[in-house]
């Protein structure tokens, strides 16, 4: 399993909003297409947190590829409002949001 964490900004008033759009985004099958077992959001203090957890280790790949479906295009555009880039001088996709994973456990 590939885990991939989004950090941005998003405003605390926005996290039920944000919700709607994803609990909708997951009923559609663009989850399953992109390989997305699990999703989970945080917020804190103004920073919004995305983890997802991939069957596989090309999930940053698949989200990539994914960019251009109809249903990622949308969801991109409904979060526009309420989500925006950590560092909007350096974003240029999902992928220049994603913190890098330096340190791993895993109970044996």
């Amino acid at each position: 399993m590939h885990s991939s964490l989004i950090v941005a900004r998003m405003d605390p008033r926005s996290a039920d909003e944000v919700s709607e759009l994803f609990a909708a985004f997951d009923a559609s099958d663009m989850p399953h297409r992109m390989g997305t077992r699990r999703r989970q959001l945080f917020h804190y203090h103004g920073l919004y947190f995305h983890l997802q957890d991939f069957d596989s280790d090309d999930g940053g790949e698949r989200i990539e590829r994914a960019k251009t479906e109809p249903e990622f295009v949308r969801i991109s555009a409904d979060l526009k409002p309420h989500i925006t880039a950590f560092d909007p001088d350096t974003w240029r996709s999902p992928r220049d949001a994603m913190a890098q994973q330096f340190y791993h456990w895993t109970a044996g």
